[in-house]
């Protein structure tokens, strides 16, 4: 039910080291007007429905079908909000959620633990963030990571974001790394928008004055602050702090792995202070991303090094749901931990994809 893409020994070592036990889904919440650039993403229909997309799917994730939700899930042009997986997931398994606000325009309707961020300026500007955001930013994630390994100490932390205009940040950091990211990485649209996220990326890097032959010098806070997003600063301390003592499932695709080479550069700059764990620690993805054709997620994953590429191979081509089949063509694919909670249904209690397709329609059911 899991297929593992790269570093098979590794991601095997994790599968079974972790099967059967109990994880526990750590959703960090951010915001980056890279997101409101027209055709940037499909993770909303308008930039305006955009806005909204990370609370109303944090409400979904936390309440399921509500009768009169406060922000309800964003119209798409084709597909179904990707939360439907992760709570389908979670509803079953009655798996512990913590919701982490690193920085939103508005607060999600549902408690989540405010770590005091701010919403992204667009990546084009070269000044996304304060440096002094992003450094709080990683040293609540790390606390907060440490903190929830102790919560689930023969298990693992899935981390997992909302951030629309996500895969365009996770570009830039990738190409600010130094990695070769251009023309690899995913999106919500049915064929990825390479062109369109290379020249954002561009101008940011260019604004930022980083032009990419000089990107092994740059310190990666100072990166986030330039280009980046404030889920990928949080989500690395995240996974440094709880890769100490637990397993880590870095749920989601493309902004995952900019994560995990985020995660690498800061703990590499920071030998001292910063033991991680990379031996703990997996992305795991659906499998709409791990062999999307318009994008090179396999690729990407060998290109940044160590990290194994894990993916659900949950399908929706016999679904009843039109909204579900489209991800069969492209659409969506990924987001809010979807793939990861789709890992963790198959892990922990075995499910197969048609248990995993029975619950997810089992939740679109209630709503129709």
């Amino acid at each position: 039910m899991i297929r593992i893409y790269t570093q098979f020994s590794q991601g095997n070592q994790w599968l079974q080291q972790y099967r059967g036990q109990p994880p526990l889904l750590a959703c960090i919440l951010g915001f980056t007007e890279t997101g409101l650039i027209p055709g940037i993403s499909a993770a909303g229909a308008t930039p305006e429905d955009r806005k909204y997309t990370a609370i109303a799917d944090a409400e979904f994730l936390v309440n399921g079908f509500t009768a009169n939700p406060q922000y309800p899930l964003p119209p798409l042009d084709a597909g179904a909000s990707p939360v439907l997986i992760s709570r389908a997931v979670v509803e079953a398994f009655r798996l512990p959620v913590y919701l982490f606000n690193a920085g939103l325009p508005q607060p999600p309707a549902v408690p989540a633990i405010d770590l005091g961020g701010l919403p992204a300026n667009c990546l084009t500007t070269g000044i996304a963030l304060p440096i002094n955001t992003v450094k709080q930013l990683f040293e609540q994630g790390l606390i907060w990571g440490q903190k929830l390994a102790t919560l689930t100490p023969n298990g693992y932390v899935m981390i997992a974001e909302c951030v629309v205009g996500g895969t365009t940040t996770a570009l830039s950091v990738l190409t600010g790394l130094g990695i070769a990211a251009m023309g690899k990485v995913n999106s919500s649209h049915p064929h990825c928008n390479h062109r369109q996220k290379a020249e954002i990326v561009r101008i940011g890097l260019q604004q930022a004055g980083r032009e990419t032959k000089q990107a092994e010098f740059i310190d990666p806070f100072e990166l986030v602050a330039a280009v980046g997003d404030p889920m990928q600063i949080t989500a690395a301390g995240m996974v440094i702090g709880a890769s100490q003592s637990v397993g880590v499932l870095l749920a989601g695709g493309t902004q995952m792995l900019a994560v995990y080479a985020l995660a690498r550069a800061l703990a590499l700059l920071r030998l001292d202070s910063l033991p991680w764990q990379p031996k703990q620690v997996v992305v795991g993805t659906t499998r709409w991303v791990a062999d999307d054709p318009t994008g090179d997620t396999v690729g990407l994953a060998r290109a940044i090094g160590d990290v194994p590429l894990l993916a659900t191979d949950l399908s929706f081509a016999q679904s009843s749901y039109p909204q579900l089949r489209a991800y069969e063509q492209g659409y969506v694919k990924e987001g809010v931990g979807a793939g990861g909670c789709a890992i963790a249904s198959h892990l922990y209690q075995g499910w197969n994809r048609t248990q995993l397709l029975q619950a997810i329609e089992a939740l679109l059911a209630q709503h129709h």
